[in-house]
């Protein structure tokens, strides 16, 4: 069996949205022929609240090595200017990692970003032993939208430009959830077009679902009531704020159509763990619909907790953003949910095939930002279709076959074929 030495900064218990990644690479890799090695940094120099219950899907058999951060966040203030978990440790990880390619044969390094300066360990590393590696884009590094000059955006984009090129120079492997996560990387570095490239989404994992079950997690948030209650769960992007104005405009102008109706949404302030860090509130109360049609928990919640919640509801409600490669990770954990899911969704975005292909749901599409009319002129309509299939959802319904393709197995089997290649 072949070893692959998976460097994710972030692991269970950190409850971000990104460890998913990592901890079902690591649990389906071996099933095809890669023993996996998880490099990490240690919990308690997590900045974000942890989550023991998700620590708990991790299977024992899967070897995790921990090191301790070299810094502590910096503050100026009372605020924190440096969180980053990479920038804290890298020297840790970095030793580390040699340590384990020195002490027994690896056969591939492959580092998930974000943290994205964790992508300057693979060529690091490559450099200093000559183990190939490869970079995993769970996000965009380098963006290409616009940030105010001199802000914390605009230093940090303009560091993703001189130090990307650097970080995949000599990549042997370059993935992502989707094509669009890493093409405009190829670009801008010719010489990766040489590189093995695969694209994987998130891939859902059926276990998780029955665990909330076994462990007794409940929902806390709302009561089972007789609301026709969405939950949306999960950040949400800039590019997403312009779309749910279109979406809060159609329900103002149509009020008789959602007279029982809640859309909860969870996690999505403007930072994880900031409880009055309300981002969908601000936009609701513009036109009306605050506390009544539209209502917010801005701070994540576990990852269990959510799936326990999803089980209380009538649906799931998806809104996705004007990037075309977006590709949101909760369409997955929609599907096994075994609620309807509804789904406001660039046309490109490869969510709509998954919830159509399925049938799963039912999908509004609208072409980015020359299209938001038509989130604004069908939202209603397409809500009231969505409340019509969902009285007669059956979750037997829901072709499980169809979704085999984008289970979380099947995903890591496309990374041990790319993996296979790329050491090849």
């Amino acid at each position: 069996m072949k070893r692959v030495l998976l460097i994710s900064p972030h692991f269970p218990p950190s409850n971000l949205a990104a460890v998913h990644r990592a901890r079902l690479f690591a649990q389906h890799l071996p099933a095809f022929g890669w023993e996996p090695i998880v490099l990490t940094v240690h919990h308690d120099d997590y900045t974000e609240e942890l989550d023991w219950n998700l620590a708990e899907l991790v299977p024992e058999s899967v070897r995790v090595e921990r090191v301790r951060a070299d810094r502590e966040p910096v503050r100026i203030g009372g605020r924190r200017l440096v969180g980053d978990v990479v920038l804290r440790s890298f020297r840790s990880l970095l030793r580390r990692a040699i340590e384990v390619v020195d002490a027994e044969p690896v056969d591939f390094v492959y580092v998930l970003i974000p943290s994205f300066y964790g992508a300057l360990l693979g060529r690091a590393i490559h450099e200093r032993r000559g183990v190939p590696y490869g970079i995993d884009y769970i996000d965009p590094w380098v963006e290409p939208n616009a940030y105010p000059l001199g802000s914390k955006m605009w230093t940090t984009q303009r560091l993703a430009r001189v130090l990307e090129p650097v970080a995949v120079r000599d990549a042997a492997l370059i993935t992502g959830v989707a094509e669009g996560y890493y093409e405009a990387v190829l670009d801008r570095n010719p010489r990766l077009r040489r590189a093995t490239t695969a694209a994987m989404p998130y891939g859902g994992e059926a276990r998780d679902h029955r665990e909330v079950e076994a462990m007794g997690i409940e929902p806390w948030l709302f009561e089972r009531d007789g609301r026709f209650r969405l939950l949306y769960a999960g950040a949400l992007l800039p590019q997403a704020v312009e779309p749910l104005h279109r979406v809060c405009r159609a329900i103002a102008a149509r009020p008789d159509l959602f007279d029982d109706v809640e859309l909860f949404f969870v996690g999505t302030g403007s930072s994880p763990d900031d409880a009055e860090g309300y981002q969908v509130r601000p936009v609701a109360e513009q036109y009306g619909l605050w506390g009544t049609v539209i209502k917010e928990h801005p701070a994540r919640i576990p990852y269990l907790d959510v799936l326990a919640h999803l089980d209380a509801t009538r649906g799931v409600f998806i809104l996705g953003s004007t990037e075309p490669h977006y590709t949101p990770s909760k369409v997955y954990q929609g599907v096994l949910s075994e609620r309807p899911v509804l789904a406001v969704l660039h046309q490109a975005s490869t969510a709509c095939d998954v919830i159509r292909g399925t049938g799963a749901g039912r999908v509004l599409a609208f072409d980015g930002e020359d299209g938001l009319d038509t989130i604004e002129d069908g939202f209603a309509d397409a809500f009231a279709d969505f409340r019509a299939f969902a009285d007669t959802f059956r979750p037997a319904d829901v072709d499980r076959e169809a979704f085999e393709e984008f289970s979380a197995r099947n995903v890591t089997r496309t990374l041990a074929e790319a993996l296979d290649q790329a050491v090849a």
